[in-house]
């Protein structure tokens, strides 16, 4: 999870492969009318938003046997929640870091339907993870292959996916990966 330009699509596809999971982007979920109404730079609402996460939600659902990774930016508790309630198992990953990072790795993805100028929208839609739901926050500029290994080093220490509790001192982890 995390916002666009997060590197979500990249480190979820990374980590499907080394766990040898299926992958799915939720880019590929939005409706034709969602991504028109992000490539002219207007930002998607809830309801825009409903139809998708029911859909991923529905993916999730589907791989809870047997596994699986998806990326979704689930920038809101609700959305996490209707996420939950598909798959209850489902633990998070955001990839969180620098607005300006965000703005440049957005800026430099051609062909992409998001625009730079919704970068803003997406920091200020953002909740981050609470205490109680399971999951970790993890600094986006770590090379993929970390950001990868400290996810499973967390989920091989506390079972079948991180706890709330900051696991392996990842949450809130700054550009050098220490804890905060």
């Amino acid at each position: 999870m995390g916002v666009t330009g997060s590197g979500k699509t990249t480190v979820g596809a990374a980590l499907a492969q080394r766990l040898r999971l299926p992958f799915a982007d939720a880019d590929d979920f939005h409706s034709e009318a969602n991504v028109a109404k992000m490539s002219a730079g207007i930002p998607l609402d809830d309801d825009d938003r409903l139809p998708w996460l029911r859909a991923i939600g529905d993916w999730l659902a589907d791989h809870v046997a047997t596994g699986g990774v998806a990326s979704c930016s689930a920038l809101k508790r609700s959305y996490r929640d209707l996420l939950r309630q598909a798959a209850p198992s489902v633990t998070f990953v955001h990839l969180h870091g620098d607005i300006d990072a965000v703005r440049r790795r957005v800026a430099g993805r051609p062909g992409h339907f998001m625009p730079t100028s919704l970068v803003d929208s997406q920091f200020k839609t953002l909740e981050p993870l609470e205490p109680d739901e399971r999951g970790m926050v993890l600094d986006f500029s770590l090379p993929v292959d970390d950001l990868v290994e400290a996810y499973l080093d967390a989920a091989n220490t506390t079972g079948p996916g991180p706890s709330p509790a900051d696991p392996a001192g990842a949450r809130n982890t700054d550009e050098a990966g220490g804890a905060r």
